[in-house]
């Protein structure tokens, strides 16, 4: 078991660096490596953008929150789900319009600002590594089922963090955006069959989706918590109705009104401030592509998310029958359930197709967690060496060493985001929380939809943002979201507490207020016509104001 999964695992890595080399960007540009020629078709960039976007919080921690929380774990699939929503109808077409390589990049030349984007930069900068860490946590989790050892002293947790790290780091320092937006759609389309026939053999054992939820919802939830070195299983209290239990297929499991609304906000926002997404869009040729892709993506996710929610139910129901019969089972729960519910996908994966099922899935769990760090890390280094040691650091820079420079920032935060994954204890956290994965990656949407989208949607669509504006508006949102989730542990997850660990409803209105009170005190841009034009012109306006300029300057020539 163990030497075929190191084979099957050994496979994946190769072929991934392979790809990479093969892709890797033509010419050492910085447009070819961070935007791939800005050349990317539609439907390529729509499976690139799901390979970044579905991550282990959507393979592993959508179906781990659904297993756990019941009806509140669906919060999640439709949250990041419908963050995609706002994306197409303000951001994308606008956003690839204006041509720039980053969000940073936008930021600070819509407003006319070096302080704002640096600002931006270390933002952006907290984002991805917020969004890393829980990537590095899946494949850690993943590994230590799959494989159940580690190598070089490392236990199997340790050794799946530091190999999927190290393999995809190298696979964009060598590929660049160009080798990863193909691996990223390879790996999407990947994953998505992944699901698609863990469901179909689920579906075909008997299984019934209404049935399940009916079954479950007939005894009160209940979960593993550990108890002086001792793991039994304790009843969920109703968050909607104090005193009484929790069901599966009722609200109140996970969370009360205000957690639920919590939530969504943050996924929702969240999504339109991620770097490692919203980067996609500038490597589309033209605004139309751009929303047209994001069409696309809402259809990818529709699916992918429905598929999640099924697989988390068929395993709360499922594993505990499972269970006698096979002592390897019997580890990983407590009287039938499982103590990680991040393991949900894998088990059943194992249970329908016995080891190589359990590989399959395994594959697909890496492919999500491998994909998206690439795309983080991708993003981290656009904004180190484009934003900051291109323009500040070694404003000279050839486009050899800019990319460059974009290469040793993807090595620094690979490792910084793997130490960081090492010091966490899963484990430990896993009666706190629904889902370790998704939690941690909803701190990352927090962080993003609190600091990033209510600066980005001024930016793209009040005309009187100034650079002081946006600089108050992103400091304002991201401490006061860092502040929130800092006080979580020790004000509780009920009541207030759940604000706390979805602050967005609260930072982010604080951070549009503090951006529109001090730029209406602030003067704006002086060009701000022609960068609104930019943003939102036809191609038709855009060539008319060419065309006049050429015009005044022939009058002007011969004159002179």
């Amino acid at each position: 078991m163990i030497a075929a999964s190191l084979a099957v695992l050994a496979a994946l890595l190769v072929a991934v660096l392979v790809a990479g080399l093969v892709l890797r960007p033509r010419g050492a540009s910085t447009l070819e490596f961070y935007l791939a020629g800005r050349r990317v078709g539609v439907v390529t960039n729509a499976c690139a953008i799901c390979g970044d976007y579905f991550s282990a919080a959507s393979f592993l921690g959508v179906a781990a929150a659904v297993y756990v929380s019941g009806l509140d774990g669906v919060w999640y699939a439709t949250g990041f789900a419908a963050g995609f929503v706002p994306v197409l109808l303000f951001v994308a077409a606008p956003l690839r319009r204006f041509g720039e390589f980053s969000i940073p990049d936008f930021l600070g030349r819509r407003l006319g600002s070096e302080r704002v984007r640096l600002v931006a930069v270390t933002v952006v900068q907290l984002v991805i590594l917020s969004y890393l860490v829980p990537q590095a946590v899946g494949s850690g989790l993943t590994w230590e089922l799959l494989v159940g050892e580690g190598v070089a002293g490392l236990s199997p947790y340790a050794t799946g963090v530091v190999v999927s790290t190290v393999a995809i780091a190298a696979l964009v320092v060598v590929g660049g955006m160009r080798g990863t937006t193909w691996t990223q759609a390879v790996q999407f389309l990947l994953l998505l069959a992944v699901f698609i026939w863990l469901a179909i053999v689920v579906l075909r054992s008997g299984f019934s989706y209404p049935d399940a939820v009916g079954r479950l919802t007939e005894e009160p939830l209940a979960n593993p918590v550990e108890v002086d070195g001792t793991w039994q299983l304790e009843e969920e209290e109703n968050r909607l109705a104090s005193g009484e239990p929790a069901y599966f297929g009722h609200a109140g499991g996970r969370y009360g009104p205000l957690g639920q609304i919590t939530l969504i906000v943050t996924l929702v926002l969240g999504t339109a401030g991620l770097p490692h997404v919203m980067n996609r869009y500038f490597t589309s040729p033209t605004g139309t592509a751009a929303r047209m892709t994001t069409v696309w993506v809402l259809g990818f996710a529709g699916v992918f998310y429905a598929l999640a929610v099924l697989l988390g139910t068929a395993a709360r129901s499922l594993v505990s029958q499972a269970v006698s019969g096979r002592p390897w089972l019997a580890e990983l729960t407590v009287d039938g359930v499982l103590r990680v519910p991040e393991h949900a996908p894998l088990v059943l994966g194992r249970i329908y197709g016995g080891d190589a099922g359990l590989a399959v899935v395994a594959i697909g769990a890496l492919v999500a967690v491998l994909s998206t760090i690439a795309g983080l890390l991708l993003a981290s280094a656009a904004s180190w060496g484009h934003d900051v040691y291109e323009r500040h650091i070694n404003p000279g820079a050839t486009q050899r060493q800019a990319v460059w420079a974009g290469r040793a920032a993807v090595v620094v935060v690979a490792a910084l985001s793997a130490g960081l994954a090492l010091l966490l204890r899963p484990y430990s956290l896993t009666a706190l929380f629904p889902s370790v994965v998704a939690t941690m990656v909803t701190w990352a949407f927090a962080l993003a939809g609190s600091a990033l989208a209510p600066v980005f949607f001024l930016a793209i669509w009040w005309r009187r943002t100034t650079a002081p504006g946006a600089v108050s508006g992103m400091a304002v949102g991201a401490l006061t979201a860092i502040l929130l989730v800092a006080l979580a542990p020790s004000v509780g997850e009920r009541g207030i507490g759940e604000v706390l660990l979805a602050p967005t409803i609260v930072a982010a209105p604080l951070a549009t207020l503090a951006t529109v009170i001090v730029s209406l005190c602030t003067t704006p841009p002086s060009d701000v016509e022609r960068l609104w034009l930019k943003l939102h012109g036809t191609a038709a306006d855009r060539r008319a104001v060419r065309l006049a300029r050429l015009t005044i300057a022939g009058v002007n020539g011969k004159r002179a």
